[in-house]
């Protein structure tokens, strides 16, 4: 399954000194992981979070087709969430809270 994103580029000084893509990103703790792949609990805030489904995967590559994440769409008790996997630093970042 492929997913094209369009990324709108902007400069550093726009961003406010962030490193594209970590706009509202949050950092996350996954603490289990389904088949090695898919989030199956991670911690926020240090509240835990069950994913009871996830309802979609996709990757977000580089030029060349490097792999720079592993995002997820993930339903928990608690509301829907997007988190993703920063595969250059073996991060897990919550992207956002989908209503």
């Amino acid at each position: 399954m492929g997913v094209t994103l369009d990324v709108k580029r902007r400069s550093r000084a726009k961003q406010g000194g962030k490193k594209r893509g970590q706009r509202g990103a949050e950092p996350i703790e996954m603490r289990e992981r389904r088949h090695g792949y898919f989030p199956k609990s991670f911690v926020r805030r240090g509240h835990r979070y069950d994913v009871h489904a996830v309802e979609r995967c996709w990757t977000v590559s580089r030029r060349g087709g490097r792999v720079e994440r592993y995002c997820f769409r993930g339903r928990c008790p608690e509301g829907t969430f997007e988190v993703y996997q920063d595969v250059r630093h073996n991060t897990w970042h919550l992207q956002r809270q989908v209503a």
